[in-house]
C-alpha cells in the first residue's frame, strides 16, 4: 500500500554549501553553458533501457530548475520533482502541467512512501552532505518513496578520472564577471572554490564539496536501505563502465 507523506524542509540559521550556492543567481551564471541537449539524449537512452510503461510515476530527486523532469514528463510519465532549493522549484513550477509537479523537499527526508515506480537522482546531485548519517538518510529515504521493486537510477562522477584529469586553477568569464575557481582533493572529497566580485562590487566566496564515493561505496549504502544495484554504465551513452576511463558512474537499483 503506497503511503503519502511529505515532510517540509526544516530552514536552518546556518546553511549548508548546496543551499547557499545553488538558491543564487551566480550559480545559474557560471553554468549557464550547460548543454541541456545532453540532458535529453542522456534520458533518451535510459528510457530506451528501462522500457517504463507509459504513464507510471516516476520521482527527479534534486531535480533544480527541472530540466530531466520536464523531459521525462513529455514522454508521457507523470513527473514529480524535488528539490531544497526554493529558488529552482519556483522557477520550475512554471513548468507544471496535470504530469508534472515540483515541490520544494529535503532529499534525506520521506517524501511519498512506496509510490513511484521510478526514481532519479541526476547529475552528482549526491555525496554533498557533512555527515555520513545524512548520506545514510538520503538513501533509505530513496528506497522508501519507491514501490517494491521499483527502480533507481543514480548518475554520479567517477571521482577516478576527475582527479586524473582536474585542472587546480581555472578562470571562467560570464560576461562582465571573472569567476577564479580552485580545485582540489583533500582524500575524501572534490573541493571547488569559487571567488569572484559581483556587479556592485561585492567580493564573494561560494564552495562545492562532494564526495569521492567508488562504486563499493554505493553499493554497500543502498544495500544498507534495502536495494540491489543490478547494472553500472559509465557515460551518458550507457556505454560500459571502465573506473580508469569512464567520466560517469551511472548506477541502475532495485528495490528489494
Amino acid at each position: 500500500m503506497a503511503i503519502l507523506l511529505r515532510v517540509a524542509t526544516v530552514n536552518t540559521l546556518i546553511m549548508d554549501w548546496f543551499e547557499n550556492w545553488f538558491g543564487s543567481p551566480f550559480y545559474k551564471l557560471l553554468y549557464q553553458n550547460r548543454d541541456d541537449s545532453e540532458a535529453r539524449r542522456f534520458t533518451d537512452e535510459l528510457i530506451c533501457y528501462l522500457q517504463p510503461p507509459t504513464g507510471c510515476r516516476m520521482l527527479d530527486i534534486a531535480c533544480g530548475e527541472g530540466r530531466f523532469a520536464i523531459h521525462l514528463a513529455e514522454k508521457g510519465y507523470d513527473v514529480t520533482g524535488i528539490d531544497i532549493t526554493q529558488a529552482s522549484i519556483e522557477n520550475a513550477k512554471a513548468h507544471e502541467t496535470d504530469m508534472l509537479h515540483f515541490y520544494e523537499h529535503d532529499m534525506r527526508f520521506p517524501f511519498y512512501i512506496n509510490y513511484f515506480d521510478f526514481a532519479f537522482n541526476f547529475f552528482t546531485s549526491f555525496g554533498y552532505f557533512k555527515y555520513d548519517r545524512d548520506n545514510r538518510m538520503a538513501a533509505r529515504a530513496f528506497a522508501a518513496a519507491l514501490k517494491p521493486g521499483g527502480t533507481l537510477v543514480v548518475d554520479y562522477f567517477n571521482y577516478h578520472t576527475v582527479i586524473k584529469n582536474m585542472v587546480s586553477e581555472a578562470t571562467v568569464q560570464r560576461g562582465d564577471t571573472t569567476f577564479y575557481i580552485k580545485k582540489k582533493y583533500d582524500g575524501k572529497h572534490i573541493r571547488k572554490d569559487i571567488a569572484f566580485t559581483d556587479d556592485e562590487g561585492i567580493a564573494r566566496n561560494y564552495v562545492e564539496k562532494v564526495a569521492t564515493f567508488s562504486l563499493d561505496d554505493f553499493k554497500c549504502l543502498f544495500d544498507q536501505a534495502g536495494m540491489e544495484m543490478t547494472e553500472t554504465f559509465g557515460d551518458y551513452g550507457l556505454h560500459p563502465f571502465s573506473v580508469e576511463e569512464s567520466p560517469r558512474m551511472i548506477m541502475i537499483f532495485k528495490k528489494k
